[in-house]
């Protein structure tokens, strides 16, 4: 196959009329100039330029090549100047999985931010309801960054982010609301809005629970931490979320779990030193994860001002 060395060659030879003066153009010695041209000939297995005595004459196969070769030098040197970009971090792709309550609560003022500042770079957001099912993505060249809690297991690399605090969320009429926070004793009485077993958070609760040598009366299933808080809100019951699943929820009350529980919130990639990834994991941890006030919520459901 032809290579971008000898196409530029040719072109240079089309431009300057004389191979001393295409040599000078390409920083190259006139034999090794010629040399291209040779093994050009050799390939296409016809003449692209004529020995004259004095200098040389383009054949019609050689300006025909000359043409096509103009289009593909102009590519290459798009495609290097497209690999620079993204080598930089001024364009490319980044594809993003995300624990589905993360999207709001910690990665939108980001990816403002991005889409202000560096517009060429496209963004694509995936969002999950299981850690392990973001990892196995990753895995698969799916994403190439994956933001939210610990999944079981991992090969990849790992960056802790922060912490997130886990809540307990009722009704303003429950109990609970009465009270600056819940054991895990308390929920075995009560009606439990847990999760669909496909559902991290449902995981983790089991083994939250069953630690404590205690059990749930469940009364519904769901996939969605946002969507339990919202059913517990209503009077479903009462369920445990992340802080992160309370942006934009309907009144509910919030009460801590007594001791607190947190857990942690990473990112995790195949290739850490990609400029994308490692510009977007540091805006994270440059901007930390919001805070929630739980013990500040009344029970109108209000919520305090939370900064990130």
């Amino acid at each position: 196959m032809a290579t971008l060395r000898s196409l530029e060659c040719l072109v240079a030879l089309v431009d300057e009329g004389s191979v001393t003066k295409a040599a000078a153009v390409l920083h190259m010695s006139q034999p090794a100039l010629s040399h291209q041209i040779a093994a050009l000939e050799r390939e296409l297995g016809t003449p692209v330029v004529e020995r004259l005595a004095r200098g040389v004459r383009v054949t019609a196969a050689g300006r025909a090549v000359a043409e096509e070769a103009r289009v593909a030098l102009a590519a290459a040197s798009r495609a290097v100047q497209a690999g620079r970009r993204v080598g930089e971090g001024l364009g490319g792709r980044l594809r993003i999985a995300c624990a589905e309550t993360m999207t709001a609560w910690l990665l939108v003022p980001v990816l403002r931010r991005w889409r202000t500042r560096w517009p060429d770079v496209r963004l694509d957001l995936l969002e999950f309801t299981s850690a392990d099912r973001m990892v196995e993505h990753l895995m698969a060249d799916g994403t190439d960054l994956v933001v939210g809690p610990e999944p079981t297991a991992t090969s990849a690399h790992v960056e802790v982010l922060g912490r997130e605090e886990m809540v307990v969320v009722t009704s303003s009429g429950h109990p609970f609301a009465d009270r600056e926070s819940v054991s895990v004793p308390d929920l075995a009485r009560e009606p439990f809005v847990h999760y669909d077993p496909e559902n991290g958070m449902g995981v983790w609760i089991d083994q939250f629970v069953a630690a404590r040598q205690t059990s749930l009366t469940v009364v519904l299933r769901t996939r969605s931490p946002r969507t339990a808080a919202q059913l517990a809100g209503a009077g479903m019951g009462v369920t445990i979320v992340p802080v992160s699943a309370l942006a934009g929820r309907p009144s509910a009350v919030v009460r801590r779990l007594q001791p607190r529980v947190h857990r942690d919130i990473v990112a995790i990639t195949m290739v850490p030193s990609d400029a994308l990834v490692r510009r977007f994991v540091a805006d994270l941890r440059r901007r930390g994860l919001p805070t929630v006030d739980t013990a500040a919520r009344d029970r109108s459901g209000e919520d305090p001002a939370a900064q990130g």
